[in-house]
């Protein structure tokens, strides 16, 4: 990890103190409500400090008190008494310690909460990767200049960010701290007038099974206590909810989940990792929410009205490869690894699922990160968004190393996805990203677009779930054989067969299929016929 501070404290040598960029300060803008929005300033010197804010470019008519910062270490200046949906412009006006010239920032700015009805943009990215060999700086800059572009209300990052549960056991404090600070020279190019919402990924090692090892003297504590240092993710208030459990070593709360609504939009963001405990790579049914998420989950969706609803997770249930691929399993989709329903054994008094959940809820679409790739499903009328990777140079490592576990649009590229969401629909744009030498000739183009789409507004159900059935097999349960048929009369379609964990295990074009080598158990079935895609389940109990 001294390899990691070196290479940190270098970049940030260079990018505070060259005179040709000449950055003094970063600022992410965070918990942006409508009436308030917290700012995190950090300066690489001593400097007072006030921020002067209005809603015409240029005239600034509130000002927030004058407040010390010291060199590196974050202030959050709140900027209150807004109006409701209104652009707001702002700079800071600060000067060192020792002097008596103030020095005015750039301007940037930031919109309050978007009345109903209202037009409006937001961005998620995942999977930065920038700990590690798999992301590289100068692809996520690129990627963050296109973001620059789009004028969005804000920004999600769906984790696996800041890194770095390879080592837990020798990882300290001070690398949480260098991990999480080495983010500021590159969100700071966006977030001063993006808001930035983050939810937990694997590598942050935020984990319920990190949190009992020796605290507080373990990463799960010191990347939530850096996490919050440096970045103002939402807290429970009159406009946000989220997890009111007050944890120790100073954790306090943890801004692991929340939710808020935004326009015509419901935001809940999950975290699948705080809650399981058991194990340091949990399986299965270890892989939970905690009955506390879940029932504060299913109260934000039925007690919402809003239009469109958006659901963010870095992962269904925390593990494996693939949307709908995983989707019907364990705590997420109710199935075993045998293929048996036991929700109601496993999470007794719960209710339902949380595929199940979303879709009686009307939940439009579901983002998560993990896979490194674009990718595009639907199961049951939701549609399932696997978020692409902004870091990578090479374009395909999460196409090559898991793109067999996803049945539908899948696409090699870095990049962000742009949302606009509408009255009349929700637009989904893959921005791609590519570094110079990639577009001599013109053969690509940074900030095209790879692939778009467009989703409706989905209502609530009254009724009990009941999952669509596409695609017919039989038997189903099966045991040596099945017959896959799909509502088009052909005599065969592009069979692929997952199983639980998302792995490709068949994948066949006959019409009947020999499963007798499977093991036991629920796996997703998809054809393709014809550029149509048609899934179901299947359970396979050898007699």
């Amino acid at each position: 990890m001294m390899n990691i501070r070196a290479t940190f404290f270098l970049v940030l040598f260079a990018v505070l103190y060259n005179h040709s960029f000449a950055q003094t300060h970063t600022i992410i803008l965070g918990r942006p409500t409508d009436v308030s929005i917290t700012a995190s300033v950090v300066f690489d010197t001593d400097v007072e400090l006030q921020v002067e804010y209005g809603t015409t470019k240029g005239s600034y008519l509130q000002t927030t008190k004058s407040i010390s910062a010291k060199k590196g270490v974050p202030v959050r200046p709140v900027l209150d008494g807004l109006s409701p949906d209104t652009r707001y412009f702002y700079r800071l006006q600060y000067r060192r310690t020792g002097t008596t010239t103030f020095t005015n920032s750039p301007e940037y700015m930031f919109h309050t909460q978007r009345a109903k009805g209202k037009k409006f943009t937001f961005l998620v990215e995942a999977d930065e990767h920038l700990y590690d060999k798999k992301g590289i700086r100068q692809m996520y800059s690129i990627c963050l200049d296109n973001q620059a572009k789009d004028s969005a209300d804000f920004l999600f990052s769906l984790g696996d960010t800041f890194g770095d549960d390879h080592t837990p056991e020798t990882t300290t404090s001070q690398d949480m701290d260098d991990l999480h600070r080495d983010y500021l020279q590159y969100l700071g190019k966006v977030c001063h007038s993006m808001p930035f919402f983050f939810c937990l990924g694997n590598h942050e090692g935020e984990t319920g099974y990190y949190l009992k090892q020796n605290p507080p003297n373990n990463i799960a504590v010191w990347g939530t206590l850096w996490r919050k240092y440096y970045y103002p993710n939402p807290v429970p208030d009159k406009f946000y909810s989220g997890n009111t459990i007050v944890e120790p070593h100073g954790m306090e709360l943890p801004e692991n989940y929340y939710a808020f609504t935004w326009g015509d939009a419901l935001f809940v963001v999950l975290d699948v990792y705080r809650h399981c405990d058991v194990n340091v790579k949990p399986q299965n049914w270890d892989w939970t929410l905690g009955e506390v998420q879940y029932k504060w989950f299913k109260n934000q969706l039925e007690s919402s009205k809003a239009k469109y609803k958006f659901v963010f997770a870095h992962h269904t249930r925390g593990q494996g490869r693939g949307g709908v691929a995983t989707a019907l399993g364990a705590e997420w989709g109710g199935y075993s690894n045998k293929g048996t329903y036991e929700f109601d054994k496993m999470r007794p008094g719960w209710g339902e699922p949380i595929h199940q959940l979303m879709v009686k809820n009307g939940v439009t679409i579901y983002f998560q990160g993990h896979d490194h790739l674009y990718a595009k499903e639907e199961l049951d009328g939701l549609v399932y968004q696997e978020v692409p990777m902004p870091s990578d140079s090479t374009y395909t490592i999460g196409y090559t190393d898991n793109g067999d576990a996803y049945t539908d649009v899948k696409l090699e590229g870095a990049g962000h996805l742009r949302v606009d969401v509408g009255d009349d629909g929700v637009n989904v744009d893959f921005v791609r990203a590519w570094m110079p030498k990639d577009t001599v000739g013109g053969k690509h183009t940074n900030g095209e677009v790879a692939y778009t789409y467009t989703a409706k507004a989905r209502p609530t159900s009254v009724h009990d779930y009941a999952p669509r059935i596409d695609v017919q097999i039989t038997p189903n349960p099966a045991s040596d054989m099945i017959n896959v048929r799909t509502p088009y009369e052909v005599a065969s379609g592009h069979t692929r067969i997952y199983d639980i964990m998302g792995n490709l295990v068949i994948d066949s074009h006959s019409e009947q299929i020999a499963v007798d080598h499977l093991a036991r158990g629920i796996y997703t079935v998809s054809v393709d016929v014809h550029g149509n895609q048609f899934t179901t389940t299947m359970i396979l109990g050898h007699e």
